[in-house]
């Protein structure tokens, strides 16, 4: 893998690489990239992935090498103090609970002593808190080169660094934020750069499609309502601030109302004309023009109220733009959360703009992942991207999969439309749970599946008297559930997308990962509808080209997570019973590891007597 990536290198072209968990992809991208020598950008999925790169990997390599490589760690702006922000915050008095007050005072502390800045250094506040949001900048926010605490502002010095450094690692969410934008992060780098390497690169085609597209939330609004209040109190006292900017508040708190309770993802041509959100978007426009020419008026009394004015501008220009867009190559849809919407407009390809991004300059590209192809075919990542031209490599993990993994499908399993379909999960899970004595991630499709089978699962450990404990997503963060999981015996986590990806458990700790069903994306996610009907409109087939190939890169990356070294032994059981029913199920099946198959619970409960738990 170093070899060919050393090729494409010399030739400056462009590589997509799969290479299996265990092949030391790391070493082997770095070492030509360290070799090669000139300005190297190293792109990753994940947080986790950064920091072992910039803390173990990258100081290994450089050692053994012994070449004279400087390194630099760059994150986005959310994640470093804002000595501004932070002294605002403390003089506003606005924070909403005593523990922020007690965390604000943390930070405070952790801002006189730290180098970086970086939140993930602050150990004493959580990465969750919301105090974070009150002592970082946004792009929209921050005063640049007009900001008092500019010479000691962590972000412009960890920019500094980044731009003198040969080799710069960053993750995949800044390095499009920052392109798009032309922030001054990534976008500053890409042109001395000769290399990029995108790391967990199957997650490029869904976030450069949330960076090519556009959004607008409710959660900006209320940002930018509560910045323009701070900063009014600050500079302009004799205007009644709070009084003028309540109604933009309560309308965009209307806006929210207007879809009722629960979540939900809609084309914006799914919502009737006689909808409570089109009066509800029409008032917050209004009431946001109307705020305009106090704001125009104020905007020379400081430079953050020429900021709070400018992305008023911008706000206001987003707004009409959504409510107006028609363009037949980007879908207009609404993404409505717990305590948010967000108006999108998405691209329906982005491999045509990604394309753009990658001709501006000569460099070398190379992509790798565990997953990029379905066996040795990597068109669908291709198309995603505008990579057709791309050399492709594939080298399968070192691990004996055949001796350390059974796949297991069970018998007599309902088709997963079926109204008892989870409670039957649920009854084939509790004979394997028992035999691997919980060491188990049970991996759902859905957040309402995550939700029943784990109140479900309470329910039956106790009549069992199994001491199981049980770990479910959203009762913590990700980290968090992650940490105790590992720590704690006998422990179930039950979890959805977010525990696919990105997760690294070896060992003993997780020796069991149940999958409720193939992951095909639901066919009414707006974006994904309005790109099969595109795809089907050319001539192509909606479920071979891209549904199926998705869902297979997709349930290759949930089984990754059970074999992660070369002791560890484990059962992937997929209760979907399509996988062995439907044509295309052996296609699925092919394209994972070479794990010994049964459909037999005897065979897995043999499994865990031979000492696999």
């Amino acid at each position: 893998m170093a070899q060919a990536i050393g090729r494409a290198l010399l030739k400056r072209s462009s590589l997509l690489v799969e290479a299996g968990t265990g092949t030391g992809k790391t070493f082997a991208y770095l070492l030509p990239a360290m070799l090669r020598g000139g300005k190297v950008i190293v792109s990753t999925g994940t947080k986790n992935l950064q920091s072992q790169l910039f803390q173990r990997d990258i100081p290994q390599l450089r050692a053994a090498l012994n070449v004279p490589i400087t390194v630099a760690l760059l994150k986005g702006r959310a994640n470093y103090v804002c000595n501004y922000h932070l002294a605002q915050t403390k003089t506003e008095g606005l924070l909403e609970s005593r523990e922020q007050v007690a965390q604000l005072r943390r930070v405070e502390q952790f801002a006189q002593v730290t180098q970086t800045g970086d939140k993930a250094d602050c150990v004493d506040v959580p990465e969750e808190s919301g105090i974070w949001a009150h002592v970082t900048s946004t792009r929209e926010n921050c005063l640049g080169q007009d900001c008092p605490h500019v010479k000691e502002c962590f972000l412009m010095n960890a920019r500094k660094q980044a731009q003198e450094a040969d080799l710069v690692v960053v993750n995949h969410h800044l390095f499009f934020a920052d392109v798009m934008l032309r922030d001054e992060g990534v976008a500053e780098l890409l042109p001395t750069s000769n290399t990029v390497i995108f790391d967990e690169a199957h997650q490029l085609p869904d976030t450069a499609t949330l960076f090519f597209g556009q959004m607008i939330s409710t959660r900006q609004l209320l940002e930018w309502n509560r910045d323009t209040l701070a900063e009014g109190l600050s500079e302009a006292r004799e205007i009644d601030w709070p009084t003028a900017l309540r109604p933009l508040e309560t309308a965009t708190r209307d806006l929210r109302l207007a879809f009722g309770q629960g979540s939900q993802k809609l084309a914006w041509n799914q919502i009737g004309k006689t909808h409570g959100m089109w009066d509800a978007l029409a008032k917050v426009r209004r009431e946001l023009e109307t705020l305009l020419p106090t704001l125009e008026d104020q905007a020379v009394r400081s430079e953050g109220l020429a900021r709070c004015q400018a992305r008023a501008e911008v706000l206001l220009a987003e707004l009409k733009a959504w409510e107006k867009q028609d363009d037949p190559e980007t879908i207009r849809w609404i993404d409505v959360s717990h305590s948010n919407v967000q108006l999108h407009r998405t691209p329906l390809s982005v491999a045509d703009l990604f394309t753009k991004q990658r001709e501006d300059t000569p460099r070398s590209w190379i992509f790798t992942s565990a997953t990029l192809g379905v066996g040795d075919d990597f068109s669908h990542y291709q198309k995603l991207l505008g990579l057709e031209e791309a050399e492709c490599a594939r080298w399968d993990s070192p691990f004996d999969y055949a001796q350390q993994g059974l796949l297991y499908v069970p018998q007599n399993m309902p088709e997963p439309q079926h109204p008892d379909y989870l409670e039957a999960v649920l009854q084939a899970a509790l004979p394997a749970l028992q035999a691997s004595q919980g060491h188990a991630f049970v991996l759902c499709t859905t957040l309402r599946a995550v939700d029943q089978l784990a109140s479900r699962l309470q329910e039956e450990l106790s009549k069992l008297k199994l001491d199981y404990p049980l770990l479910v997503q959203g009762s913590e963060s990700r980290n968090v559930l992650l940490e105790r999981f590992r720590q704690t015996p006998h422990a179930i986590l039950v979890g959805s997308h977010s525990f696919w990806d990105g997760v690294d458990v070896p060992g003993d700790a997780l020796s069991l990962v149940i999958i409720d069903k193939l992951p095909f994306a639901p066919p009414d996610d707006p974006v994904l509808a309005a790109r099969l009907r595109k795809l089907e409109a050319e001539g192509g087939n909606a479920f071979m080209d891209f549904q199926l190939p998705a869902a297979i890169m997709a349930l290759k990356q949930g089984a990754g997570r059970l074999i992660r070294t070369e002791t560890d032994r484990g059962v992937l059981m997929i209760c979907d019973p399509r996988l062995i029913s439907k044509g295309y199920g052996k296609k699925i099946w092919r394209s994972l590891p070479e794990f010994a198959r049964t459909r037999e619970e005897s065979v897995v409960t043999q499994f865990w007597r031979n000492g696999a738990a």
